[in-house]
């Protein structure tokens, strides 16, 4: 879903940044938001993938943890623990113009009540 943006930060420039509300506070509030947006997906579908690894295991009722699952487990938190931070994304998605934001204030159009 995450898989193509860089996962590493990069210098930006302050009045970019700024542009699209004319104001930086309110550019930083709605990459805040949809930062915190993405970060409970990705912990949805982690828990998710890890849960089924769980429910294999509970299947199998073995004293003991099955070695292929516990790899099985590694191998998903690393996966998760490659992607991009949420930050990153919700930054990404604000310069490309790819989010959608109203003030609570104005419909949908964003024209004030």
């Amino acid at each position: 879903m995450y898989y193509n943006y860089k996962t590493e930060l990069s210098t930006r420039n302050f009045a970019s940044l700024s542009e699209p509300t004319g104001n930086i506070y309110e550019a930083v509030a709605i990459i805040s938001k949809r930062s915190r947006q993405i970060a409970m997906q990705m912990k949805e579908e982690l828990d998710s993938s890890l849960a089924q690894v769980t429910v294999a295991e509970i299947d199998v009722e073995a004293t003991e943890a099955d070695p292929d699952d516990i790899q099985e487990q590694i191998a998903i938190s690393k996966t998760y623990e490659r992607m991009p931070k949420p930050t990153i994304i919700a930054l990404e998605e604000f310069l490309d113009d790819k989010l959608m934001y109203r003030y609570n204030d104005e419909d949908i159009e964003g024209e004030p009540k």
